[in-house]
């Protein structure tokens, strides 16, 4: 069970090591930096995790995880999952705006593109100890972090819902018996603004402790929109924690938490950045389309951030609960007890032809998810065996209300141009759907790991869990006209087609993991893993393909499970009494029958559907090493390098370029305008989606003494730099779809000084790299590509305190 001394170890870290480090480097007689990383420490200097559900070193952890302090977390400006991709190249985030977000680890994780509500992560992210089954959860700003721990591979023996890619774990700082508070001001261009504070004290000596903590972020949008005269794509967060944590005996503690977050900015605007040829008529491709129109975009150049988008933009949204965590000391280990209840409100408002012409007038899926779960754990140790085993229930409840509307320019975009029925408004204009989409999923595991000390240097570690998942869920699409009528013309039910169906799936499945490892000497690891892992199976919710007479294809209303295969081994080492830490991992995963989101060529599909790919890989190496040559100087570097790939996927929708054109026995080159298209793809052998092959992020700080008028402290400067290489961003790899590779650079510069006070200078994408976030193609296959540029250079000045 935690004690006071143990909670208070933070506080020891003074320098951190700016972004990854997963090891101590200092010596024990150099407190003043005591880790790389600035998370709990032992006297030693090595970092404390509790990956395995038992507080341990990292070095000593047979898997591959990364540890980040939240020191390094505030220096490198890293308050989300999207930033922390830049200290971790493993890790993939993607995201169009929250509801539409890909949280990846090793390319694995969720699909790329956008979201289904019935299809389940594989990146599991947890905040002390609650599953949140929402990735959106990830586009908060963290609010006064201890750690974050991404553990990279299968972790289903060890954590309560099943996570086939990895686990991002988020302890946030607990109550402390001590009287503390933090607080942080920064102001940048863009009229950046970012607070945040925390404040903890005992209410009753020994007994009863609060924490109470916020975070406000906003920004001015880094896209104006010519014809509303708004900058979009801005950052506009707020968010809240408390915690009480009352100490019932000297064996028990119960801590009592609620948090809520709120995010509500003009966002998330996707503009044009290209076209390319497809298998349409010439007619039927964007610039015959925009010429009809006599339209233009405000720039051919996506980089100089202009819109003209007509509908107005939306992206906010509501994430909170509560929880109630009970540890008791008993026996030889620790029962722990995590209850929990969360909910996610969404309420969007999207442009989704993606141009200032009144295509598509309303495009909203705004959404509310409740989710209850329940974990009951026991870990301890007894002679050469430690053990962890686990009960684990989730219960979740959703329902989407999604909305589209089509206007006066929709039968001339969307129809034959040639048809009577593309050169009359009245066709498409008013043509609605209004969805109705329910799901219900219950989730019950039993998960355990044992590790045996066979020597004091070789242990061995077989872990095995049991599940069941039951998926239920409706999809209602009802289509009216212009003038109210449910009765369709074959045009109007090409475009927004009623459906009504109801998917269910249910399954067992049971997997497992074995794991060896030996220390060589005391500081150098060896382990090798086997994994095999189960996803749950899928139902589709955003609507089913259609058959050539226009009705839903029910056969695709579930997905398979997927069957993952991962072989991984590893070396971790420490090198000149802890200034040096290498470490190594090598990966092999197949996943069969891999839940892929997929689009097709018809009009109308704005959201694409769930299909299984026979069988994907994805291996690779990653390499971890951070040093301290002196008191003065910390590096770090990070390199990972994943082969991620379709292995068999021959029925899979077409890209861009070989869509669009008349069924044959034989397809046409791609990009010509009439030809014949295939009826689907193979795309095995490809890249999957979103996973660069090559990444790297690397830096470090360099300190000395100095003073300013009265005051002793510490100068620095700090240097924190990234890089990706090409990347895909279709679920079928397109010649226009590829995003370039790009490094960046952030600097920082800053006095440290008294017992808390740390007032620094920073710069961001300090070199002004012009690159996108994503790219995706605009439906029915105009060949317009739309992309979301990422943030330009951004500077500013923070000012930060605790005492």
């Amino acid at each position: 069970m935690p004690t006071v001394s143990r909670g208070r170890r933070t506080m020891l870290l003074a320098g951190a090591l700016p972004a990854f480090a997963c090891a101590g480097l200092a010596r024990a007689e150099t407190p003043q930096a005591v880790t790389t990383a600035d998370a709990p420490a032992t006297n030693e200097g090595d970092i404390l995790v509790t990956a395995r559900r038992r507080e341990e070193t990292v070095q000593k952890v047979p898997l591959a995880i990364s540890v980040i302090g939240g020191k390094t977390l505030d220096a490198t400006g890293t308050f989300n999952v999207l930033k922390l991709t830049q200290i971790q190249p493993s890790l993939q985030f993607y995201s169009t705006n929250p509801r539409n977000t890909t949280l990846n680890i090793r390319g694995l994780g969720s699909p790329f593109g956008l979201t289904n509500d019935g299809i389940e992560q594989g990146v599991g992210i947890y905040v002390d100890d609650v599953y949140n089954s929402r990735v959106a959860a990830s586009t908060f700003d963290f609010v006064d972090i201890e750690r974050v721990e991404v553990l990279r591979g299968p972790q289903g023996t060890l954590y309560g819902k099943n996570t086939t890619a990895g686990a991002i774990n988020i302890t946030t700082r607990a109550p402390s018996f001590s009287p503390e508070a933090r607080g942080e001001l920064s102001f940048g261009n863009l009229d950046f603004v970012q607070a945040k504070a925390s404040v903890s004290a005992p209410l009753v000596a020994d007994r009863l402790a609060f924490r109470l903590s916020g975070a406000l972020t906003s920004r001015r949008g880094t896209i104006y929109n010519v014809t509303t005269d708004k900058d979009v794509n801005g950052i506009d967060n707020k968010a809240v924690r408390g915690q009480l944590l009352f100490r019932a005996t000297d064996t028990l503690d119960l801590t009592l938490a609620g948090d809520y977050n709120r995010q509500d900015p003009d966002c998330c605007a996707q503009i044009y950045v290209r076209t390319g040829a497809t298998q349409r008529p010439l007619n039927r491709q964007y610039a015959a389309l925009a010429a009809a129109f006599n339209y233009r975009p405000p720039s051919f150049d996506a980089f100089d951030r202009l819109t003209d988008l007509d509908v107005p933009l939306r992206a906010r949204q509501e994430i909170g609960g509560a929880s109630l965590r009970a540890r008791w000391q008993i026996g030889p280990g620790t029962l722990t007890s995590v209850s929990a209840w969360r909910f996610w409100n969404w309420d969007p408002s999207n442009d989704r032809d993606f141009l200032g012409l009144p295509i598509t007038t309303v495009s909203a899926n705004p959404s509310r998810q409740r989710q209850w779960t329940q974990e009951i754990r026991y870990a301890g140790s007894s002679g050469r065996i430690d053990y962890v085993g686990g009960l684990f229930a989730f219960h979740q409840t959703l329902r989407t209300t999604g909305e589209q509307a089509q206007g006066p320019a929709a039968s001339r975009w969307l129809l034959n141009p040639s048809s009577a029925a593309a050169r009359d408004p009245s066709v498409l204009n008013g043509l609605r759907s209004d969805n109705d989409i329910r799901l219900r999923t219950t989730s019950l595991a039993a998960f355990g790991q044992i590790g045996w000390h066979v020597t004091d240097r070789l242990r061995l570690q077989p872990g095995l869990r049991v599940n069941y998942d039951r998926k239920s869920g409706a999809y209602l699409a009802t289509v009216t006209t212009g003038s109210g009528s449910t009765s369709l013309t074959a045009d109007q039910r090409g475009v927004l087609a009623p459906q009504s169906y109801q998917p269910r799936f249910s399954a067992w499945n049971l997997s497992g993991d074995f794991t060896a490892s030996y220390d060589l000497t005391q500081a150098l690891l060896l382990y090798a893993t086997y994994a095999r892992g189960f996803k749950s199976g899928g139902i589709n919710l955003s609507g089913l393909p259609l058959d050539a007479a226009n009705q839903p294809i029910l056969s695709a209303a579930t997905v398979k499970p997927e069957r993952e295969d991962h072989v991984e081994a590893g070396l971790k080492s420490q090198w000149f009494d802890k200034r040096l830490t290498l470490n190594l991992a090598a990966f092999w995963t197949d996943v069969h029958n891999y839940q892929a989101t997929v689009t097709n060529g018809q009009l109308g599909v704005l959201r694409g559907y769930l299909a299984n790919a026979g069988l994907v890989r994805t291996r690779g190496v990653e390499l971890e090493a951070a040093a301290r040559p002196s008191t003065r100087l910390s590096l770090y570097a990070n390199g990972s390098f994943t082969d991620a790939r379709y292995v068999h996927f021959r029925d899979a929708p077409c890209p861009p370029e070989l869509s669009g054109g008349s069924s044959g026995a034989t397809a046409s080159p791609p990009g010509t305008p009439g030809g014949v298209s295939p009826a689907a793809c193979d795309i095995s052998g490809q890249w999957l989606p979103g996973v660069s092959r090559w990444s790297a992020a690397y830096g470090g700080e360099y300190s000395l003494p100095g003073h300013v008028a009265d005051l002793d402290g510490r100068f620095y400067l700090g240097v924190d730099g990234s890089y990706r290489s090409r990347f895909s961003s279709n679920p079928s790899r397109s010649r226009y779809t590829d995003i370039a590779g790009y490094a960046l650079l952030n600097l920082r510069l800053g006095f440290r000084f008294g017992e808390g006070w740390d007032v620094f200078g920073w710069v961001r994408n300090a070199l002004d790299k012009n690159y996108y976030e994503v790219l995706a193609t605009q439906s029915g296959n105009t060949g317009l590509i739309v992309g979301q540029p990422a943030e330009p250079r951004t500077f500013g000045g923070t000012i930060r305190a605790s005492f």
